[in-house]
């Protein structure tokens, strides 16, 4: 029997706001998709791009995600491997093989390996990254439509000079993560 092969990636570790998202992405060997690689380097209309063609093509692919409640209570690593682990059980196909990208490996019971820039080298990885990534930038265009003049859109959650300066002017959110050392200091401050 063939492995069934999914690749997996996270999004967002280094946010200071909204969930860390995971994407799992089972190809279909039959249709491979060009122009797959580590979405940050690939502009957000190709992501937008492959990401559809990726729904479309792939034999199966889910999102998981871990919420910044969650991120602060067992820190941000455990909430990353939470967020794959719920990704990878979402598939409508169980895989028999997981290639995971990082040095990190979710409990799971299924066999794999762990592959340090994985997203820019292995297919499922890169196909994964971009699902995930895309899942999150639109989920920070709600946040931004949600939480007027915190810019969300423009800087992703990441903690940027902007986003500092918008959390001194207005203040922590309920979507940020209490955890992280610049949100923790502005609550302190206050």
């Amino acid at each position: 029997m063939h492995k069934i092969i999914a690749g997996v990636d996270e999004v967002g570790r280094g946010c200071l706001v909204g969930p860390v998202v995971a994407a799992a992405v089972i190809l279909d060997p039959s249709q491979p998709i060009s122009g797959l690689t580590d979405s940050k380097k690939l502009s957000a209309k190709k992501r937008e791009q492959l990401a559809l063609q990726i729904k479309q093509q792939a034999l199966a692919w889910a999102i998981g995600r871990a919420e910044p409640s969650e991120i602060d209570t067992i820190n941000i690593l455990q909430a990353s491997l939470l967020a794959m682990q719920r990704a990878i059980y979402a598939l409508s196909v169980q895989p028999t093989w997981l290639k995971v990208d990082g040095n990190q490996y979710p409990k799971m019971a299924c066999l794999g390996e762990t592959i340090i820039q994985g997203d820019l080298i292995v297919p499922e990885i890169s196909a994964a990254s971009i699902l995930a990534k895309v899942y999150r930038d639109n989920e920070m265009l709600v946040l931004d439509a949600l939480y007027t003049g915190y810019d969300f859109a423009k800087h992703k959650g990441y903690p940027t000079q902007l986003h500092k300066a918008k959390l001194l002017e207005l203040g922590v959110t309920e979507q940020h993560r209490r955890s992280f050392a610049p949100v923790r200091k502005v609550l302190e401050g206050s």
